[in-house]
């Protein structure tokens, strides 16, 4: 299914990707392309802090937005990430108007944003919206208990491959930007050690990697050094999101 979702910034045969706006009956559809701004996603933009209002429900079509929880020490940790599947802005639908977490871009790209505002309207309008919505809601609130799990009893290869493996499902071809300080940050390990494990993967031939850049090269590889958690949260998100059949995440 092609819809095309023009915006000042892109190229006019910009084709929109995000899950749930693809889900949604063609009124539907028709109705929030005329409320919906696109916007660039910028490497380390902050797209909402903790306990700021939210303001916008942001719907990614390409691109990895991380949820991320700060520590006393002023250290920050991954609880989560969200990219075409999904939005930014749970909040929203579960009776608070407040971020729970920051929101952070780790992969650039593209997002619509809606004003609650014209978010509210549209659930009222079409049933669609709110039930495409609150099913995603689902899928986070499963991810982010997975990936308390995963920080307890996985290694650090094991959750970096993860990591990537989601991220790979989430962009259009297998390359797409990510550095290796944005890997220390959202998995909360160190530089040394996501060095060396981007080093290892290198070596098997999973990815390659140079000035930011990475290549999934072999996924059957990549998911050799992951954990059991991909397999378990991709379930999850078929369960809860509809994907457009030409996708292949």
């Amino acid at each position: 299914m092609a819809v095309k979702w023009l915006g000042s910034s892109l190229k006019s045969d910009f084709e929109a990707r995000n899950q749930i706006l693809l889900s949604l009956r063609p009124d539907a559809q028709a109705f929030l392309k005329s409320r919906l701004v696109i916007k660039r996603l910028s490497l380390g933009q902050r797209l909402y802090d903790e306990g700021e209002e939210v303001t916008h429900a942001i719907f990614p079509h390409d691109g990895v937005v991380s949820y991320t929880a700060e520590m006393k020490d002023g250290r920050e940790v991954g609880v989560g990430c969200v990219g075409r599947e999904g939005f930014v802005g749970f909040t929203l639908i579960m009776g608070g108007g407040k971020a729970a977490n920051r929101s952070i871009v780790h992969v650039p790209g593209y997002a619509s944003w809606i004003s609650i505002t014209d978010l509210d309207e549209a659930i009222e309008a079409f049933p669609c919206v709110r039930t495409a919505m609150m099913s995603y809601a689902k899928y986070l609130i499963t991810q982010f208990a997975s990936t308390v799990a995963c920080v307890s009893f996985h290694t650090a290869e094991q959750r970096i491959s993860r990591w990537l493996l989601d991220a790979h499902d989430r962009m259009v071809g297998d390359t797409f930007q990510v550095t290796q300080a944005s890997l220390s940050e959202i998995l909360g390990l160190g530089r040394p050690t996501v060095n060396g494990v981007c080093s290892g993967l290198m070596n098997s031939g999973a990815i390659l990697y140079t000035r930011g850049q990475l290549t999934v090269s072999n996924r059957d590889t990549l998911l050799s050094h992951s954990c059991e958690c991909y397999a378990r949260l991709k379930k999850q998100r078929q369960t809860h999101v509809t994907w457009s059949p030409d996708t292949s995440g």
